[in-house]
This record gives C-alpha cells, structure tokens and sequence, in this order.
C-alpha cells in the first residue's frame, strides 16, 4: 500500500481501533478487583481469572499473527473487534448474575473463567494483526514510529478509560463494562467500513511458523516476557493496595485505581509522542533505558502508605512502559523478513499475555503474604532484565 491517502486512512483507523481496546482493557483492570469482591472472590481467585485469560491470549495469539498472513489483517482484525465486544457481554453478564445473588461465588468464578477464555480466545486477533498491518504500510526506518503510534493510540484510550469508568462506576461497576462494548462495536464498524483490504500476493502458501527460540527474536521473547509479567503483578494488585492501605469501599477503589491508571497512561503517552520521534536508537536500548525507571516506580510502590505516592509511582511506571513497549514492538519487528510480519507480530504480542498469566496468580499470591512483597519480587526481576539487555543487542538490518 503506497498510496499517501490510502496510508493516512488506514493509520488513523487501526489507531482509533487501538485506542477503543486501550478503553476496554483499561476499565476491566480498574474495576475487576473491587467487583471481583463484591461478589466474594479472594485475591488469588480474582488473579486467576485474567491469569487464565492471558494464558489462552498467549496460545493463540500467534496462530492470529499467522491467519493474517493468509486471510488478511482487515478480516482477522474485525473478527477480533467484534468477538471481543460480544464476548464482554457474556462476561459482564455472568458478573451480574451473581451481584443479583443467582451465582454462588464458586460457581460465578468458573463461569467468569469460561468467559472470559472463550472471549481472549477471539480478542486475541485484534493485536497481532494490527501491528502486522502497521508493519506492512511503514517502512523499516519509520517502523518503531508506526509502533509507537498503535502504543500511544492505546495509551490514549487507557486515559479516557479510568476517567471516563471512574464516574460510569457510580451508577455500577458494571457499567463501565457495558460502555466498552459500545466503543469496540464502534471501532469494529469503523474498520469494517474504513478500513482498506492490504493487496494480497498473487501466491500465498502457508506461512513457516515463527519459533519463540528462533534466535533472532529469542532475547526479545525473554525480555517481553519479564516485562510483562512484572507489569501485570502491578495491575493486578494495585487495587488491593489502594482498598487495604487506604480504607476504601469497592466504589472508591475503582476511582482511585482509574485515576492512577489514567495518570500512568499519560506519562507513556507522554513519552511515546515527545521522546520517541526524537530518539533515533536501536530497539533494545529502549528496553535498557526503560529499566531502571520501572524499578524506582516498584520502590516507591512497596514503601509508600499515601495516596499521592501510589500515583506517582504509577506515573514513573507509565514512563518507563512508554520507552519499553515501542523497542519491544520495534525490536521483533526488525528482527525478521517482511514476509515474516505477521507471524512475529503473533509471537511478539503473545509474549504479554504470557506475561499476564504469571504475573497475577503469582503477584496475588504473594500479596496474600505480605502487601509490599509483589512489588520487591519485580523490582528484583527488572534488575536481572535490565543485566540481560547489557548481554544482548538486536540485529542491524
């Protein structure tokens, strides 16, 4: 696709897709935690439903990645839009199942679980195959722009997404949900509409699969992985730390957490619209640079007892995930053949839900043990990252 308008079009409709699931995603994690109470699940339980949401997005993200390659990244993206927006139905009714008392919360969780599976399952398609679509109209040199544009699209939706949830959650904290769905709907009409069919080659054969060891993007892999998963432990249990060190009801939880959350997706989108189109570095020294600020954002998390600390270090969070998300995008993308996009666009975003499945279960286990505890365990395993990322560079191509 070479035609200026023709990429204008496309870009500014793959970036309002991802800021709408940057709306949607964000929402859930402020308000699954106090709703997740509400209907008497503990932490661990709570934890277990994203865990194993993550772990389905995991599996299948790069078979997405590689469909795109062969049905087209439009058809793989709408499926993706519309299955999550139909899929959250389900979920948000089985949690209204049980605040209205028909779900006991044993029951409730294996159909939270169910749910929620069967919608990462579909949801699954949305990422890899709009990172492989803004591949596929940028050039290698303008590559981690294209990938910053898709972060900070999605950054913004995570903004709107607390402030505007914050205040849908006084009417329920299931009504931010239900808004969600409106946006993705809208999204997925958007694309269905507006978004143009990429050429497809006049031979298509069935694209190699792209191993995770494939020694190209193998450092990359380790690095998303241990990025994410110190990311998840944050959002998964920052909610807990507001509601016990603070005092608050679950109302006033979802609040606070969509602040901070609001506040975090501001400094990265902060970071990916100044700093990132002036940086010219390679992928990986954006993960370098990304470190250390992630590891003062988890100090100040296990140490603080306020509110402003908690949402500072929410910030420092944002702006080290707003340099890191980018070179990690940028980094896989580089690494392989353009014929290659797709799939490593599958195995690149997998590497988040697999984050996402350790990250919970294990940081809400170790919340149950001690409420600063999660945030040391990261701030350890971002200092092992951060020495991986002086051992391996990425590739010049």
């Amino acid at each position: 696709m070479n035609h200026p308008q023709t990429n204008a079009l496309a870009k500014r409709t793959l970036l309002l897709a991802a800021g709408a699931m940057g709306f949607a995603q964000t929402v859930l994690f402020a308000i699954l935690a106090p709703l997740g109470r509400e209907v008497g699940l503990v932490e661990v339980q709570i934890g277990a439903i994203i865990s194993s949401s993550s772990l389905t997005l995991f599996l299948v993200s790069p078979l997405w990645g590689r469909a795109s390659d062969i049905w087209g990244r439009r058809k793989i993206l709408l499926i993706g839009l519309f299955g999550y927006s139909f899929g959250t139905i389900l979920f948000a009714s089985v949690f209204q199942a049980a605040l209205l008392g028909y779900l006991i919360p044993v029951t409730a969780l294996i159909l939270l679980i169910v749910t929620r599976v069967a919608n990462a399952t579909v949801m699954a398609a949305v990422a890899p195959s709009a990172n492989a679509y803004m591949a596929d109209i940028t050039t290698v040199k303008d590559r981690i722009k294209g990938m910053g544009a898709i972060g900070a699209a999605g950054n913004i939706g995570s903004i709107l997404g607390p402030a505007v949830g914050g205040l849908l959650a006084t009417i329920s904290l299931l009504t931010p949900l239900y808004f969600s769905v409106f946006l993705t709907l809208a999204a997925a009409a958007l694309t269905f509409y507006a978004l143009p069919e990429l050429p497809k080659p006049e031979v298509i054969e069935k694209p190699q699969r792209l191993k995770y060891t494939d020694p190209r993007i193998f450092p990359l892999v380790i690095a998303g992985v241990f990025l994410f998963m110190g990311f998840a432990i944050v959002q998964q249990t920052i909610a807990f730390r507001f509601q016990d060190v603070l005092g608050l009801d679950g109302t006033q939880t979802a609040k606070i957490v969509g602040v901070s959350l609001m506040f975090s997706a501001a400094s990265a989108l902060l970071v990916q619209l100044l700093v990132i189109p002036r940086l010219h570095v390679r992928p990986f020294v954006l993960l370098r640079i990304s470190m250390p600020i992630m590891m003062l954002a988890f100090a100040i998390m296990a140490l603080s007892q306020t509110e402003s600390m908690y949402v500072a270090s929410m910030c420092i969070l944002g702006l080290g995930m707003g340099l890191a998300g980018p070179g990690f995008m940028a980094g896989a993308s580089v690494a392989v053949s353009s014929e290659e996009q797709g799939a490593v666009a599958g195995v690149a975003v997998a590497c988040g839900p697999l984050g996402f499945t350790v990250g919970p279960l294990l940081g809400t286990y170790l919340y149950s043990i001690n409420g600063a505890l999660p945030y040391w365990f990261a701030f350890g395993s971002y200092l092992l990252l951060f020495f991986f990322t002086l051992k391996f560079s990425d590739k010049k191509r």
